[in-house]
């Protein structure tokens, strides 16, 4: 992946390795209690079935932050030409070894480099949250010119007013990382100013007490 112009966050590196941290507790939690394994959620897959239905014939998908691969694995299933990245290497090598047959790289948001009009959709799948707020505008500018027209961008964040610092995650294994929790008005703004067409919002309150969420879906129409 080439050297991106955006700008990097400053706590990077610290993300990187608080994910490298907590990777493979994610990855067999995701086995063992259906963690982020949309199988287990109808909502959460109706939202994901509905997108890969609207990219289908458009372009190759990339998902950002893909962490072990689960949501990357089930496009491809749905036939979708999906590829995925994530900031931690250790979650990559969890990715690759559980779904051999999926395209998997290191990478993060603001080291995109992604030619206009080359992608048919971009998930943010749970993965915008640790981005500081003044960084999200370029990155969604970013996306929306990497949409080829009809292109989808699907994002499903936390909810709320205040960020979260967390120093644990997955198992009480220390980790260092902000949880930059949204409003739904203020991004579906930002995906509306970057050049995408809201479509879609899906607000949830999961039953396992990790706070309300809001999956929106925006579309590309030029």
């Amino acid at each position: 992946m080439n050297p991106s112009p955006l700008r990097h966050p400053a706590d990077l590196e610290t993300v990187r390795a608080s994910y490298d941290a907590v990777a493979d507790n994610y990855a067999r939690m995701v086995v063992t209690d259906g963690m982020g394994d949309i199988r287990r959620q109808p909502w959460l897959r109706s939202a994901i079935d509905i997108f890969a239905d609207e990219v289908s014939g458009i372009g190759p998908v990339l998902d950002v932050g893909c962490g072990p691969g689960t949501v990357t694995a089930y496009l491809a299933e749905r036939g979708v030409d999906v590829s995925g990245i994530d900031l931690s290497p250790r979650m990559i090598a969890n990715a690759r070894q559980r779904h051999p047959q999926c395209r998997f790289e290191v990478g993060s948001w603001t080291e995109l480099d992604l030619a206009p009009a080359s992608h048919g959709g971009i998930l943010a799948w749970w993965s915008l949250f640790n981005l500081p707020r003044e960084l999200v505008p370029p990155v969604l500018a970013h996306c929306a010119q990497a949409l080829r027209p009809g292109g989808q961008f699907i994002v499903a964040t936390h909810v709320g007013d205040e960020d979260v610092q967390r120093s644990e995650a997955y198992g009480a294994v220390p980790v260092h990382w902000t949880t930059h929790r949204w409003r739904p008005e203020p991004l579906v703004e930002l995906l509306r100013t970057s050049g995408l067409r809201p479509t879609a919002e899906l607000r949830l309150t999961p039953p396992d007490g990790a706070g309300p969420a809001v999956v929106l879906v925006a579309q590309r129409d030029e």
